[in-house]
């Protein structure tokens, strides 16, 4: 079955990228409503913007969502994935500001706030969509790609040059609460060169060692260090969750994803609906329903952080 919020959820914070302070409330809606967002900043003309991977624009550093009217919303794979990992089908987000709060840089504090609050379920069958065949994107040494699963499985595998970060792999069945145990935690990561290059050119600008982790080299400069060894490939497991869930309901697939970022997922999720036979829309049985993210969240499994 589908499922709403039993009640409204209210986050403040600062974007990532803005560096402007936002107040995001999540709202209950309707079976069938799925996930929208609305800017309530702005007064005239048309502020809802669905989140969905058709309205996206493509840029390498986040994931952002502009409507028919040139009204957007910035940073939504934070938000995206803690909802797909909570099972949330239906949500009204209302949103004041341009980009979605960053909080710590992961999902962890949108996670607890929705499990604190509860789901609630819906008479209506979750709408899925269910992989057919193999599709791919490539890019300069990248790659994404998505392949029929009975459930959601991502594989990651990242390289970076600083040994803080380096060669890292990770596979992970989403079903059974494994985001919010496993991923839900995980932070932004970057290295301090591209800080300072990104701040250049007018982005980055709310980031802080308090929501990302820096690197440089052999050290990492945020205190405290990594939550997981791993917590880098982590994290963009749960970015491609994030993305992912822009098809507009769950996905019934294998994802693997090779160095790739925002922009390629977006780009795979078009591929996979414009190739002819790749993907259906499905109603789920029970049996599928259970294999989704966000079944099998247990309050105690959700990590304690700092």
């Amino acid at each position: 079955m589908q499922h709403t919020l039993k009640s409204s959820i209210t986050f403040t914070g600062i974007g990532l990228h803005s560096g402007k302070p936002a107040t995001m409330v999540l709202k209950p809606a309707a079976a069938g409503h799925g996930i929208w967002f609305k800017r309530t900043d702005i007064e005239l003309g048309n502020a809802l913007i669905p989140a969905i991977y058709d309205v996206v624009e493509r840029t390498p550093l986040c994931t952002r969502l502009i409507n028919d009217a040139g009204v957007s919303v910035s940073t939504v794979e934070h938000i995206m994935a803690a909802l797909a990992g909570c099972g949330v089908h239906n949500a009204l987000i209302d949103i004041d500001g341009p980009e979605v709060p960053i909080m710590d840089g992961s999902s962890i504090e949108f996670v607890r706030g929705i499990m604190a609050k509860g789901v609630r379920r819906q008479a209506s069958p979750v709408l899925a969509f269910e992989v057919l065949k193999a599709v791919t994107a490539t890019r300069e040494g990248a790659s994404a790609s998505i392949a029929p699963a009975n459930g959601l499985i991502i594989d990651f595998h990242i390289d970076f040059e600083d040994n803080a970060i380096g060669s890292q792999a990770k596979t992970l069945d989403m079903r059974n609460g494994s985001f919010a145990r496993e991923l839900s935690d995980c932070r932004t990561f970057c290295r301090r060169t591209d800080v300072e290059a990104m701040r250049e050119n007018g982005l980055a600008l709310g980031g802080t060692l308090d929501n990302a982790v820096v690197v440089q080299g052999d050290d990492v400069l945020t205190p405290g260090g990594f939550r997981h060894a791993d917590e880098a490939v982590r994290h963009k497991m749960l970015d491609a969750l994030g993305d992912l869930y822009l098809a507009g309901g769950p996905i019934l697939g294998r994802f693997t994803g090779d160095k790739s970022g925002h922009a390629m997922t977006n780009t795979l999720l078009r591929k996979l609906f414009e190739t002819p036979g790749a993907v259906r829309p499905i109603l789920c049985t029970p049996e599928q329903a259970a294999r989704l993210p966000g079944q099998g969240l247990i309050w105690n499994e959700i990590p304690e952080v700092a």
